[in-house]
C-alpha cells in the first residue's frame, strides 16, 4: 500500500498515554461459513445490481475515516466497511499498542505467543470499530535485503504458516476479519506496480502458497491480492491463482481486495476473481473506478454476469456474518487524515506486557562467552551508538517511521503504526540495573574517540547499531524500500570495532529488519552479540529482561545469517521478469543443498542453561493421504537455569522426491525446569510428508525412505531417525 505523508503536525500531535481497565469481554457470535454463507445469500438477494455493486466499491482514497471504507446501502441495510493497517497494529491511530514486528513473531517460535498476539490485536482493532485488519503478511524473505521482508515470517514456509494461521486465528476469535496478504510473490519492492515474478507451479505450491493455505485452513474471511505480476499477469485479475488456485483448489469461501490501486482492470478483475476494489479509485485521489459505474455498466454490456457481481456481494457479507459484525459491533472511531479529530477511545488494555513478553521471547541470543547474563558484580557500564535512545526529533517524528534515527523497533511504510512511547534500551537497561550501577554514554555512531572513551573503564560496553527498510514509497538514506546492501547503518561497523577495542567485555545489539554483515565477529573482545530485531514500544524493557537474566532467552532466528553477501543466491531484481530460479532453494535450503556454511544458520538461538536430546522414536502408519507420522524425542536441561528450549523437526524426503536436503516440519517450545526432561511429540500429517505433483495436479506422499532430524537448529541436529511410506 502507497501513502502519501501526513502532516507534521498530524504526527507529532501528543499522544495520551494511559492504561485502562482490561475491558469486558464482547460476546462475539462467530459463526461457519455455511451457516453466514445462507445468512448472506438471503440479504444480497434483496439487494439491486448497483446495490451489489456498492459493497464491492471503495469509496476512494482519503474520502472516508479509514484508510479504505466501502459504500453502505439501505434497504437492506448494510453498513460501509472500514478496512485499516496494520498488520502489527492500528495505522493512524492514538492510543494504540505498537507491538512486535511480524518476523519477531516468527522468531519466538512459540505459537501460543503468537496467537495472543492475534488476540491482543482483534481486540485493539474491534474496540476502534474496524471491520477489517489489513494483516497479517506472509510474503517471503526470499533475499534479506526485500523491503518489507520484517512484516512477514522470514524464509521458511513452514515457520510462516503457523504464523498466519495463528495469527489469524486469535484476530477472528475478536470478530475482526483478518487479511492474508500479499497474495502473491510479492518479495521485491523493486519494480513492484510493473514487474511479473515468474515462479514454476511446485514451488508456488510447496513455498509461495503454504502459509495461505494454513491461513485459508483457519478460516481467514479476506486476501489481499499484490501489485506485481506473476507469470505475466496481474495478481488482481489473474484467472488461475485467484479462480483455479485460491477459490478451487484451496476452497477459500472470503473475499478477495486488491491492494491500494492495484486493480488495474473492470471486466478481467471481476471475472478473473477480484472481489473488492481498495480504496475504490483507479489511482489515489482520481475520483474514477474500475468498479462502480464501470462494473455495473459491464454487466449491462454482458461482459461480466449479474451472478459473478452477486457472488463477489455475498463473499463479502458472508465474511461479515462469519465474524459476527452483525450484531453490537462497535462504532467505527478512526478519523485517519484528520488524526486530532478522532474521538479518544484507548484500546491498549494491559496488551504491553504481551509486547514486553513477545519482545524477550523473540530476541536472539547469536553469541556468548559467559557475559550474559550480567553479573551482579558489574557496577559501570557504558553505552554507545544512536539506537540506545530514542529519536531526539520525537519517537513519530517520520511519516510511517520513515527514517533511521535513534532506536529501530520497527521498519518503515503502511505496516506501522504509531508508538504510543517507546522504551529505549538506555531507559530500559538502567531502569532494571539499578541505582548501584553508574553510566556512561556516547550517542554520536560518526564520533569514534567518544565512543572508545565512554566504552574505555566500563566493566561492560553495550555498543548499539541497526538496519532498516520497509516500503518503496519512501526513501530512506538512498534505500528505496529494499536495503541497497546488508551492511548496518550509521557507520555500525566502525563503531563496533571502536568499542571492542576499547573493551575487554563488549557486547553487540543489533536492531535490524534482517540478516546483516559481521566483519567484527571474531573480535576477541566481543564477547556477546543480541538480537532484538523489532521489538516495539517495550523495547528496552524486552532488552534488559533478557540481558539481566529475568527471561532465559528462546528466540531463534526465522532467517540465515551468512558469513558473506556472495553467499546468498540472489537480491532483488531489476529486471522486468524476476524469474524464482533458485525454486524451492529458498534461504537455509541453498545454503545446505550447497554446502555452504553461514555465519548463524536458520533456527539458530542460544539460551543461558544447556539442553541434551535423547531417545528419538519415530512411528508411521498408513499411506497416501492418510499417512500419520509421530516423532517423540525427550529434552533434558541440564544447566543450573530453569529455561525454555525449541527443538526443530526437519524432514528429509525420499531422494525420488528432488526435494531439498532437508525441510522444516515442526517446532515445540517447551519449559523445562534445570535438571528436568519433557518428552516432546511432533506429529507429521500429510500436509507435511506431501509434495506438489506437477502432472496429477495434486499433492502427493511419496514412498520410500524419509529421515527425521530433531535440533536446536537447521545446523545444530541432534538425533536422526528414519522411516519408511
Amino acid at each position: 500500500m502507497h501513502i502519501p505523508s501526513l502532516s507534521a503536525v498530524a504526527i507529532t500531535a501528543l499522544l495520551t498515554v494511559s492504561t485502562l481497565a482490561k475491558p469486558t469481554e464482547p460476546k462475539i457470535n462467530l459463526r461457519s461459513w455455511d451457516e453466514a454463507y445462507t445468512m448472506a445469500k438471503t440479504l444480497v438477494s434483496k439487494m439491486s445490481l448497483e446495490q451489489k455493486v456498492n459493497i464491492t466499491t471503495g469509496v476512494g482514497w482519503q474520502n472516508g475515516p479509514c484508510v479504505g471504507n466501502t459504500y453502505a446501502i439501505s434497504n437492506p441495510d448494510f453498513p460501509s466497511l472500514c478496512l485499516q493497517d496494520a498488520p502489527l497494529g492500528i495505522r493512524f491511530a492514538y492510543n494504540v499498542t505498537s507491538g512486535v514486528s511480524g518476523i519477531n513473531a516468527a522468531a519466538s517460535f512459540d505459537r501460543k505467543a503468537i496467537r495472543d498476539r492475534g488476540v491482543y490485536m482483534g481486540q485493539e482493532f474491534r474496540g476502534k470499530g474496524i471491520h477489517v485488519q489489513l494483516g497479517p503478511a506472509m510474503n517471503f524473505m526470499r533475499s534479506p535485503e526485500g523491503g518489507r521482508g520484517w512484516e512477514s515470517g522470514g524464509e521458511d514456509p513452514f515457520l510462516t504458516g503457523v504464523l498466519a494461521e495463528e495469527t489469524v486465528s486469535g484476530i477472528q476469535s475478536q470478530g475482526v476479519i483478518a487479511t492474508a496478504k500479499h497474495y502473491i510473490l510479492n518479495d521485491q519492492e523493486l519494480n513492484r506496480h510493473t514487474g511479473s515474478s515468474d515462479v514454476d507451479d511446485r514451488t508456488l505450491h510447496e513455498i509461495y502458497l503454504w502459509p495461505f493455505a494454513r491461513a485459508i485452513e483457519a478460516g481467514v474471511a479476506s486476501i489481499m491480492c499484490s501489485y506485481n505480476q506473476a507469470n505475466g499477469t496481474f495478481a488482481c485479475e489473474n484467472d488461475y491463482l485467484l479462480n483455479t488456485v485460491l477459490k478451487g483448489e484451496l476452497g477459500f469461501k472470503g473475499f478477495v481486495q486488491s491492494d491500494w490501486s492495484a486493480t488495474m482492470s473492470t471486466v478481467n478483475s471481476a471475472n478473473h476473481g477480484l472481489d473488492m476494489t481498495m480504496p475504490g479509485d483507479v489511482t489515489m485521489g482520481s475520483n474514477d473506478s474500475y468498479f462502480g459505474k464501470n462494473l455495473t455498466d459491464a454487466v449491462h454490456a454482458k461482459k461480466v454476469s449479474e451472478s459473478r457481481v452477486t457472488d463477489m456481494a455475498t463473499r463479502i457479507v458472508a465474511a461479515w456474518y462469519k465474524l459476527g459484525q452483525d450484531k453490537n459491533f462497535p462504532k467505527t472511531t478512526l478519523d485517519s487524515f484528520h488524526l486530532e479529530k478522532a474521538p479518544y477511545v484507548n484500546v491498549q488494555s494491559d496488551h504491553y506486557k504481551l509486547v514486553r513478553s513477545m519482545g524477550a521471547a523473540s530476541t536472539v541470543l547469536l553469541k556468548n562467552n559467559g557475559i550474559l547474563p550480567l553479573n551482579k558484580s558489574v557496577k559501570k557500564v557504558a553505552f554507545v551508538g544512536s539506537d540506545a535512545a530514542v529519536n531526539p526529533d520525537g519517537i513519530n517524528a517520520c511519516d510511517d517511521h520513515g527514517c533511521d534515527k535513534g532506536t529501530l523497533a520497527q521498519g518503515w511504510g503502511s505496516g506501522t503504526a504509531f508508538f504510543p512511547y517507546l522504551v529505549d534500551p538506555i531507559t530500559g537497561l538502567t531502569s532494571a540495573l539499578g541505582k548501584g550501577v553508574k553510566y556512561t554514554k556516547s550517542l554520536d555512531d560518526w564520533n569514534l574517540d567518544a565512543a572508545a572513551d565512554a566504552a574505555k573503564d566500563a566493566d561492560v560496553a553495550f555498543v548499539f547499531s541497526n538496519a532498516n527498510s520497509g516500503e518503496e514509497y519512501i526513501v530512506v538514506d538512498g534505500n528505496v524500500g529494499d536495503r541497497n546492501n546488508l551492511s548496518l547503518w550509521n557507520n555500525g561497523d566502525n563503531l563496533i570495532k571502536a568499542v571492542a577495542d576499547a573493551n575487554k567485555n563488549t557486547v553487540v545489539v543489533i536492531h535490524s529488519v534482517g540478516p546483516v554483515l559481521m566483519p567484527w565477529i571474531d573480535h576477541p573482545n566481543i564477547k556477546a552479540v543480541v538480537w532484538p530485531g523489532l521489538p516495539g514500544q517495550e523495547s528496552g524493557n524486552s532488552l534488559a529482561d533478557i540481558v539481566t537474566g529475568k527471561v532465559n532467552p528462546s528466540g531463534r532466528l526465522p532467517y540465515t545469517i551468512a558469513k558473506k553477501a556472495s553467499d546468498y543466491p540472489l537480491k532483488p531484481d531489476p529486471a522486468h521478469n524476476v524469474v524464482y530460479k533458485e525454486k524451492l532453494l529458498m534461504g537455509y535450503k541453498w545454503f545446505d543443498a550447497n554446502n555452504v556454511t553461514p555465519l548463524f544458520p536458520f533456527g539458530h538461538g542460544l539460551s543461558y542453561t544447556n539442553f541434551t536430546y535423547s531417545g528419538l522414536k519415530v512411528k508411521a502408519k498408513g499411506s497416501g493421504k492418510s499417512s500419520k507420522v509421530t516423532a517423540t524425542v525427550t529434552i533434558k536441561n541440564t544447566g543450573h537455569l530453569d529455561g525454555a528450549e525449541i527443538p526443530q523437526l526437519y524432514l528429509s524426503f525420499p531422494e525420488s522426491a528432488n526435494e531439498p536436503p532437508k525441510l522444516l516440519r515442526g517446532f515445540e517450545k517447551v519449559f523445562i525446569k534445570s535438571g528436568k526432561k519433557e518428552k516432546v511429540e511432533f506429529d507429521l500429517t500429510s500436509t507435511e510428508l506431501s509434495i506438489w505433483d506437477t502432472d496429477s495436479k495434486a499433492w502427493v506422499v511419496p514412498s520410500g525412505k524419509f529421515t527425521v532430524h530433531v535440533g536446536a537448529s537447521s545446523r545444530d541436529i541432534r538425533q536422526s531417525a528414519d522411516f519408511i511410506l
